[in-house]
């Protein structure tokens, strides 16, 4: 494997990152980096909610191919914020190291100790980098371009996307969703690696992940900066995922050309239903809450109180008035913001698990995802990084066969 950084000569704005994982040295590698992370007990944790306002944010942003493109130009756009300290992103396309481009690949020593030579993986690579440059150089003050490239057996890619996340100081890695709109406006069945490399991110990732469920969003065109052109809500329950959601979205109500929404769902304790549920909340529970309504009230005194960002309440009493609500904002938005998990008010999601096709996006992000809701309505899940001595499942996870 050789793992890299390589400082492009002619400018400091565009850098290159790349990834290579030799099939038949996998074993060697990934006992190093296993060694490597089992050493490391992480001393802060990588999440937006915890950025100091002095320090730049720093996004891995991931690509299946030219598709993505749009959508993560406009992602980008929207998440610029405050433009000093601005924001670092790493644009890396994620590609499966099949037989065919291993045998093809030149071996060499130095920094460029691999190339590849797939001529496909070569055009896409240059046809990505042209968009992304075209966009800096127009549009990207505050931006800091660096490229970046994932060439990995599927089974090992997340691994290594968590040990070179760690080393860049990544607050949040975007994925895309595994499946893609067709020409009808449906899903199709997606790629069942990428999935699994996503599963495989929301669990041992050393920061906050984002999951980009694009239905549209790249085909709105360039987004204004002078006048609102684009509607984004923010969907907020409960939970450490909503908080980070919340934090994000306050960069976005930065953005001129971006009209935002938050909607508040709160447990209705005057219902019938609720009573009849024994709706109780245990001292977790309140203290979760406590950090939910300290988190509101400094986002409602920054943003909302101001006019920044539009706010709506919704009290609801249970997991059907929740999913009557969200189907109520069909076609209302372009993009549609949520945590991955509830917290303390998850009545206003029990039983969704049960119909979940998708529980990798968690209930609210799988029920705006799926075939029920509009097909013009992209949605981001975010994940919230938790703060722990070693990465989740490193044991199972990073088993060597």
């Amino acid at each position: 494997m050789t793992c890299r950084i390589k400082e492009d000569a002619d400018s400091g704005l565009l850098s290159v990152v790349s990834i290579f994982f030799s099939v038949v040295h996998v074993p060697v590698v990934v006992t190093q980096i296993i060694k490597r992370a089992r050493k490391r007990a992480p001393t802060h944790s990588n999440a937006l909610q915890l950025l100091k306002p002095s320090s730049e944010l720093r996004i891995f942003l991931c690509l299946h191919g030219l598709d993505n493109v749009p959508a993560s130009i406009n992602f980008m756009e929207i998440s610029r914020g405050i433009s000093d300290p601005g924001m670092v992103i790493y644009v890396a396309e994620i590609i499966e190291l099949t037989e065919h481009i291993s045998s093809i690949m030149e071996s060499g020593e130095g920094v460029q100790s691999n190339t590849i030579k797939d001529k496909a993986v070569v055009e896409m690579r240059e046809q990505i980098t042209n968009l992304f440059q075209a966009y800096i150089d127009t549009d990207g003050d505050g931006i800091t371009l660096k490229r970046a490239l994932a060439l990995s057996t599927i089974n090992n890619m997340a691994q290594n996307i968590c040990v070179l996340a760690e080393d860049l100081m990544i607050a949040l890695i975007i994925l895309p969703f595994h499946r893609n709109q067709r020409q009808d406006g449906k899903l199709d069945g997606g790629n069942p690696g990428f999935r699994h490399v996503n599963r495989k991110l929301l669990k041992n990732s050393p920061c906050s992940v984002g999951i980009l469920v694009n239905r549209g969003f790249g085909s709105i065109g360039k987004i204004s900066r002078s006048q609102p052109s684009v509607k984004v809500a923010a969907i907020f329950i409960g939970g450490r995922d909503d908080r980070e959601a919340l934090c994000y979205v306050g960069r976005v109500a930065w953005h001129q050309g971006v009209h935002v929404t938050v909607i508040r769902f709160l447990v209705d304790t005057s219902a019938e239903s609720t009573r009849l549920a024994a709706y109780r909340v245990s001292l977790p529970e309140e203290e979760e809450m406590g950090l939910d309504d300290e988190c509101f009230a400094q986002f409602y005194e920054q943003h909302i109180v101001g006019g920044r960002i539009a706010y709506l309440e919704k009290h609801l009493a249970n997991a059907s008035e929740t999913f009557s609500t969200l189907r109520s904002f069909e076609g209302e938005y372009s993009l549609v913001i949520v945590g991955r998990k509830a917290g303390a008010n998850s009545v206003l999601t029990k039983g969704m698990n049960d119909w979940q096709q998708c529980p990798e996006l968690g209930p609210i992000g799988d029920v705006l995802s799926g075939p029920d809701f509009s097909k013009s309505v992209s949605v981001l899940i975010i994940q919230q990084h938790k703060l722990r001595g070693e990465l989740d499942g490193l044991d199972e996870d990073f088993t060597i066969m």
